[in-house]
């Protein structure tokens, strides 16, 4: 039977060998032990994974990550991206309270998965969307409407790890992969899609609806945020 644990594969890992480690240390009688007992809690919370139920809606747009939307904008696309025009630029910043396992924006195909290296700037500036380390991951919908989000590491966070190929098919909210640490995740809309969030507002990965494509927005799907 396959049983899915509510922590990521990387936490168990870790968690398992900081769990040894501070056996080991209780058995030799130091109070090391409890620190290395309550760090093995730390890093069970931090690594997370609590189920999420998206909603039934193809032509909304779903949170990436969990966080709070730190900024909406009409911008150019960094360079590295090849996206022509102004597109509708949404961040979400990830502290290291958060579950920082990401998930699917739409339903569709992985076109392009994008490894950018770089530097590891504080990820509420500006800069961070082009010049820290981040990937890019381009899915293309079955309408052929075309989202990019990316995957953006921070001062804290230093590995990004992605669980999905190119080519591959996703459903809405499926899990992409995980930034370890404080982060950022930005998403790429066409212009006319209905923000149906604001700055400051908290988003929940998977379920929160960030906007409504085609610019379609309704009172329902706004209340459906998650405060």
């Amino acid at each position: 039977m396959n049983i899915k644990l509510p922590f990521d594969k990387d936490g168990c890992k870790i968690a398992g060998v900081m769990a040894i480690i501070a056996v080991c240390l209780g058995y030799l009688g130091t109070n090391m032990g409890w620190l290395g007992f309550l760090a093995t809690i730390g890093c069970l919370a931090f690594f997370r994974d609590p189920e999420r139920v998206h909603p039934s809606n193809s032509s909304v747009v779903v949170s990436p990550a969990d966080g709070v939307v730190l900024k909406i904008s009409s911008c150019l696309p960094p360079e590295e991206l090849s996206l022509s025009g102004e597109w509708t630029k949404i961040s979400a910043f990830m502290s290291i309270f958060n579950v920082h396992v990401n998930r699917a924006p739409v339903a569709g195909v992985i076109g392009r998965i994008l490894y950018i290296p770089g530097r590891f700037f504080n990820v509420t500036l500006d800069k961070a969307s082009e010049y820290n380390e981040r990937q890019a991951i381009f899915m293309r919908m079955a309408d052929g409407t075309e989202i990019v989000f990316v995957q953006i590491a921070g001062l804290l966070a230093r590995r990004i790890r992605c669980d999905v190929v190119e080519g591959q098919e996703l459903e809405q909210g499926q899990r992409v992969g995980i930034i370890r640490f404080g982060s950022r995740v930005d998403i790429y809309l066409p212009k006319d899609a209905k923000v149906l969030v604001e700055e400051g507002q908290v988003t929940v990965a998977g379920e929160s609806i960030l906007a409504k494509l085609n610019g379609k927005g309704t009172k329902n799907e706004k209340e459906h945020q998650r405060k």
